[in-house]
């Protein structure tokens, strides 16, 4: 049965307009829009959105749900994660099916639709990591592209476990030119790291605060670098994920003002967090370690930077929770070995508002670069990232004034502690519509595992 559901009253706020009007959702889809008052609209079930905005799902095109990783594994599943998400205010997750390396990409692919088939609260996607690149698996992208798994993630790190070289980062890219696939790149020099972490290890430093140091500022911006220039050869279009420093932007900078189709990504561990975290006395700092790694405080300013003149178009988490206790205590004297990962799908949208009231970036431009961008980056907009007729109704109602301490004691992700640990700030989800349907009622779960569907996607529509 379809319920017929009406939101009345609201500041309706798209990455396109900011209007206070009623919005009409029928059959999990929005109807129509009108100016508050104006339409004589009859509904099954009235929302009062009064004295909040009524804002698209957030879309987080980065997550790893139930990754393995280190001997270990991300310890939010498909469904506690999205039930988390929810609670953030994000409707639909992108997550990263793996290919093992020796095995095809099918294998992989339907490993992660068993994983989430079933279980997710809110719908879901998929990229697909690319892990070991031959004649076979090139072929298997475009069956890829035309089951609407249409982006594949390539690794310039972690030797022996993700790491593709040059030449078959550029087959890759040349695969992906010709069928419409977008090529994703973790951009770090991972040859050079890893000599910088065996040294590091022989002198005696193990602390957590040196995983940041050994993977210096240079190769990221070097392996930026040379993935914009072996996409150019390839004439394919790049998206640069967790761009985390100053001089990884300006790579990203040029090659935008060349005109070249080059996309970045940032996340808000970086604008928010920095080496002070890893640094962090007893082992704590093993909490804040993830790749490309926090960075000195300074380099903040160009990433907010970045996001406000669009040399930076979308900020995703890069959510890989690992718990303190017997999951990053494996790095105790050896960082090396401390899974790489944070918590945050679902801080996401509530930081990014404190970043409107702290002036960093427009009421707009949140939701562009955390619903409508990633939606058009990732083939799924108008379907999601904007509340428009036709579009599925994936809304949230968002108390722009609700003041809120973030904590492991009340968060909903499966991890036992949180990265904005004690970190107060202004704005709170109250209510979320996932294809029509309540997911969360004014600060009540009612949600359900197996809700979420999967989501084909198309090609990037900036291309």
């Amino acid at each position: 049965m379809s319920i017929r559901t009406l939101i009345s009253g609201g500041l309706v706020v798209t990455a396109a307009d900011e209007l206070h009007a009623d919005v009409l959702v029928e059959d999990g889809r929005v109807a129509a829009l009108a100016m508050h008052g104006t339409q004589q609209w009859t509904a099954d079930r009235v929302i009062d959105a009064t004295g909040k905005y009524v804002i698209p799902g957030g879309v987080d095109a980065h997550t790893h749900m139930e990754l393995p990783f280190g001997g270990t594994a991300a310890s939010d599943t498909f469904e506690t994660g999205t039930r988390a998400a929810a609670w953030g205010g994000t409707t639909t997750i992108v997550d990263f099916a793996v290919q093992s390396v020796g095995r095809s990409l099918r294998e992989g692919l339907d490993t992660w639709y068993d994983k989430a088939d079933g279980q997710c609260a809110v719908d879901y996607a998929f990229h697909m990591i690319l892990s070991d690149v031959n004649e076979g698996t090139l072929k298997e992208m475009d069956h890829l592209v035309g089951e609407g798994v249409t982006s594949f993630k390539l690794f310039m790190a972690y030797p022996g476990v993700f790491y593709s070289d040059d030449g078959r980062i550029l087959r890759a890219m040349q695969r992906a030119s010709g069928n419409g696939g977008l090529i994703m790149m973790h951009a770090e020099n991972g040859i050079a790291i890893d000599v910088l972490v065996e040294q590091a290890l022989a002198r005696g430093e193990t602390d957590p605060r040196h995983h940041g140091e050994v993977r210096k500022v240079l190769l990221e911006a070097e392996a930026t670098h040379r993935a914009i220039q072996l996409a150019r050869v390839a004439g394919a279009p790049l998206y640069v994920v967790h761009v985390s420093a100053e001089e990884a932007v300006a790579e990203l900078a040029a090659a935008r003002d060349k005109g070249l189709p080059v996309f970045g990504e940032t996340c808000p561990q970086y604008l928010f967090l920095s080496t002070d975290n890893l640094a962090e006395p007893d082992f704590q700092g093993a909490k804040y370690v993830c790749s490309t790694p926090l960075r000195p405080r300074e380099h903040q300013a160009a990433l907010w930077r970045g996001l406000r003149t669009n040399d930076l178009q979308v900020v995703s988490t890069d959510h890989c929770p690992f718990c303190f206790r017997g999951q990053k205590e494996l790095g105790r004297g050896d960082f090396s070995k401390i899974p790489n990962g944070l918590p945050g799908v679902e801080n996401r949208m509530d930081l990014l508002h404190q970043a409107v009231l702290d002036g960093h970036i427009g009421r707009r431009r949140w939701i562009e670069i955390a619903c409508a961008t990633p939606a058009r980056m990732f083939g799924i907009y108008p379907q999601k990232g904007t509340i428009a007729p036709g579009s599925d109704a994936d809304i949230v109602l968002y108390d722009p004034h609700a003041e809120q301490v973030i904590s492991a004691e009340t968060h909903h992700m499966n991890v036992d502690y949180s990265a904005y640990e004690g970190r107060r700030i202004t704005g709170r989800v109250d209510t979320v519509l996932s294809r029509g349907e309540l997911v969360i009622d004014r600060r009540e779960y009612v949600g359900r595992a197996g809700h979420g569907a999967f989501v084909p996607r198309s090609t990037c529509q900036y291309l």
